[in-house]
């Protein structure tokens, strides 16, 4: 989910690089070879006597340049030690707060079918993210990636399902190589987010323009893989992936079959991109059997520089689990529309709507056959390349009671939300 949709979209800021740190350790090095120089040029008395100051004599002065040539000397060879990928290391951070207030006022403290904005009447850390990487850009490239994520929300609902800690989630952490074969064969094994869907997780290499995320991106699709891929460019217009995963959400597998991924980029004309996807494989504990298959498309259309329009659609089949007719398939299925426009440099306004059908009452956990549409409104205004505030409105109906309000359900839930990113 962290690349959902294409980052290329949602870029705010490029990696840091690791200069800036060899400039730190270099002027650190100055300085403490200067204050190893100062401290054997003064006259320090015995304990409890006044410190006097000593002038330099005409020796000392000469002196003088000999040493500074040779400390900087020192410091230089000192930043010349440092391991050459050092200067290959990017270290990027992202903070993602918010308050939230739910209309229906429930009494667990929880919105409903929310994933990361489950809180309601709370400010949140949504999540403290730290991503260390060494990025593979052309072939015989070797790279790496870790995404270290804390909080209160994204990490609680992210972690893979036999992880035990709530608060902390490595996102993705995977080692990159890029073969020597036409543009560039890659291959990337570890863990990292999955393929489908528009939205993303959110880091500081992508965000989206709505605060809270889609009933698609919570209920239709995964959140991660563990396992290997391999990425080819065939041209400018098109690009492909196979991976081979343990499946949904999971470090280690719960059976003894694997599911496998594909997707397909296609560009025909450069103001749109359209991308398909699929994974398939037996994803339910001990069980190698009944195939879970979701098929997912994307679509973005730029047709100005200020307006972006967005199209997601999804379709799942799970064998035999059926909760509405048991011993039958279940199935569900939902499209999401966006658009998004830029007023300002500064400030832009997002629209999403979506509906979902969950056929048979398996990915909403009602036992029925629920439908749950939403439509968000949400402003953003861009203080500086690193600081972002977002308000948000949203209104959610479902066919039948299954919102939660204050004691009781409903098929309404409306929720206003202010949430700031901070960027590095």
């Amino acid at each position: 989910m962290l690349h959902r949709m294409p980052a290329a979209d949602r870029v705010s800021v490029p990696p840091s690089r690791a200069g800036p740190a060899r400039k730190i350790f270099l002027s650190v090095a100055m300085l403490a070879l200067s204050v190893e120089a100062t401290v054997g040029a003064q006259e320090v008395k015995a304990p409890g006597a006044q410190l006097v100051a000593t002038v330099p004599s005409h020796a000392d002065s000469a002196k003088a340049p000999a040493n500074s040539t040779d400390s900087t000397a020192k410091a230089a060879a000192a930043a010349a030690a440092l391991p050459k990928w050092f200067d290959e290391l990017a270290v990027n951070a992202f903070v993602s707060t918010a308050y939230e207030y739910n209309g229906n006022r429930p009494t667990t403290g929880a919105n409903s079918y929310r994933v990361f904005d489950f809180s309601d009447n709370s400010f949140n850390l949504d999540v403290a993210e730290l991503v260390v990487q060494i990025a593979a850009s052309k072939p015989n490239d070797a790279g790496f990636r870790v995404d270290f994520d804390a909080g209160n929300s994204i990490p609680q609902i992210t972690k893979t399902q036999d992880q035990t800690a709530a608060q902390f989630d490595l996102k993705q952490a995977f080692a990159s190589y890029i073969a020597p074969l036409g543009s560039g064969l890659r291959f990337d094994v570890g863990k990292f987010v999955t393929h489908l869907g528009y939205e993303v997780i959110e880091g500081y290499d992508g965000y989206n323009d709505n605060y809270s995320r889609s009933i698609l991106f919570g209920y239709a699709i995964p959140f991660t893989h563990t396992g290997v891929k391999a990425s080819y460019a065939f041209s400018s217009k098109v690009a492909g992936m196979v991976e081979v995963v343990n499946g949904w959400d999971l470090l280690r597998d719960n059976n003894r079959s694997k599911s496998v991924g594909a997707q397909l980029t296609l560009t025909p004309i450069a103001p749109l991109s359209v991308l398909l996807n699929w994974i398939g494989g037996p994803e339910l504990a001990n069980d190698n059997h009944n195939n879970r298959n979701v098929f997912d498309v994307v679509a973005i259309f730029k047709p100005t520089g200020a307006l972006t329009l967005g199209l997601n659609g999804d379709y799942g089949k799970e064998n035999g689990t059926s909760l509405v007719n048991p011993g039958s398939d279940a199935t569900w299925k939902g499209i999401a529309g966006y658009a998004t426009y830029a007023l300002t440099s500064k400030f832009s306004v997002a629209l999403r709507g979506e509906t979902f059908h969950d056929e048979d009452g398996v990915r909403l956990g009602t036992g029925t056959r629920a439908i749950l549409s939403e439509g968000t409104f949400t402003p953003s205004y861009k203080f500086t390349d690193h600081v972002l505030l977002r308000g948000e409105a949203r209104y959610d109906k479902a066919n039948q009671p299954i919102l939660t309000r204050k004691g009781t359900l409903s098929d309404k839930q409306t929720t206003v939300a202010a949430n700031v990113i901070f960027v590095y």
